[in-house]
């Protein structure tokens, strides 16, 4: 099978995600130089704007070519879900936050809490109709927009407070905002689920 130019994009997406970690992990190695420290930001950073970029341009290649595969469907919120939970985790843990920009735990909790209830509701749904269901809804794609927006934010930090006054207010703004779209979306995901179930187990649907 030949892949696809937007899956290719999609792919090296997620592969990116392996020195991006690396990088956080020792931005606030004590062993290295405060400019050293520095410059792994800037390349956490990078490579972040990369992923974040190619995230629009995968699905834009995939319509525009008409090349939406099931593959390419398949890995490409499996990247943003690799990353944005990667993302929080390490910038919400002593070790490899930003200074100065240390997300809360109960953001990084209910972020994370989202798919995970999205991904046994999906196992659950399986299970019980024998079908793959998921039907993406508005409030989740912003709360993912919102996440992506959110860590870019956190990782620019530094600089923009020395020229944004105010700006760690706008940071927690858009984490707590993200937190409770990620809460609003969980709670649409599961009415979407169970109304699914219901029409399938109504008599109509059996006949």
């Amino acid at each position: 099978m030949k892949l696809s130019w937007a899956t290719r994009i999609t792919i090296v997406r997620i592969l990116l995600i392996v020195p991006f970690v690396s990088c956080l992990l020792r931005i606030n190695d004590p062993e290295l130089g405060t400019s050293t420290r520095a410059w792994l930001r800037y390349a956490a950073m990078a490579m972040y704007m990369v992923m974040a970029i190619s995230d629009g341009l995968d699905g834009y290649l995939a319509r525009s070519t008409r090349q939406v595969t099931r593959l390419g469907t398949f890995l490409d919120p499996v990247a943003d879900k690799l990353l944005i939970t990667s993302a929080c985790l390490l910038l919400a843990s002593r070790h490899a936050h930003v200074p100065g920009f240390l997300i809360p735990g109960t953001v990084v909790v209910l972020i994370i809490a989202k798919d995970v209830l999205l991904m046994i509701g999906f196992v659950i749904v399986y299970m019980i109709t024998g079908r793959a269901w998921v039907q993406p809804v508005l409030i989740g794609k912003a709360a993912t927009a919102l996440q992506l927006i959110m860590v870019a934010a956190v990782l620019v930090g530094p600089e923009l407070s020395r020229w944004v006054p105010g700006w760690i207010w706008l940071v927690r703004l858009l984490w707590w905002s993200a937190a409770g779209a990620a809460v609003l979306a969980t709670l649409v995901y599961i009415r979407n689920g169970i109304r699914f179930l219901e029409a399938y187990e109504s008599p109509e649907s059996t006949d």
